[in-house]
């Protein structure tokens, strides 16, 4: 078979899968419109939780602290996950891959210590944070 015969087969079997897909798609829509309730009521617009009722707003204001622990906690994720990718690869890597790793911990702990020293990772407000002072001396 020819390379352009073997393209043409490829792009075909690519297509009937991106029309099954499209069909699939199309189908569980319709069906789930076609056989879904239409009945409108007043409780059927509040947020269901594991059968308890809702209590207060959903619009909760949360401290901006949070959001940096949040991403954080993402970074330090990813920084686990890619030091467990090295350390699977380590023999191989040798001693460029060990350079290369040292930056990336050097670089993260930099970024740890910034964040450290402007005290965002300080969760006591600054009342707090004053009174502790004069306590200490």
């Amino acid at each position: 078979m020819s390379d352009s015969a073997g393209l043409i087969a490829h792009n075909w079997a690519f297509a009937i899968f991106l029309l099954g897909v499209v069909g699939l798609c199309a189908f569980m829509l319709g069906l789930s419109s076609l056989l879904g309730s239409k009945a409108w009521g007043r409780s059927k617009n509040e947020p269901f939780e594991s059968g308890m009722l809702p209590t207060g707003s959903a619009r909760l204001r949360l401290s901006a602290k949070f959001y940096l622990v949040a991403m954080l906690f993402v970074i330090f994720d990813i920084e686990a996950l890619f030091l467990f990718a090295w350390s699977v690869s380590v023999r191989e890597s040798g001693w460029t891959g060990f350079v290369e790793a040292l930056v990336f911990i050097a670089i993260l702990l930099a970024g740890l210590v910034y964040l450290w020293r402007v005290g965002a990772l300080d969760w006591a407000p600054v009342g707090r944070r004053k009174r502790q002072a004069k306590l200490k001396q």
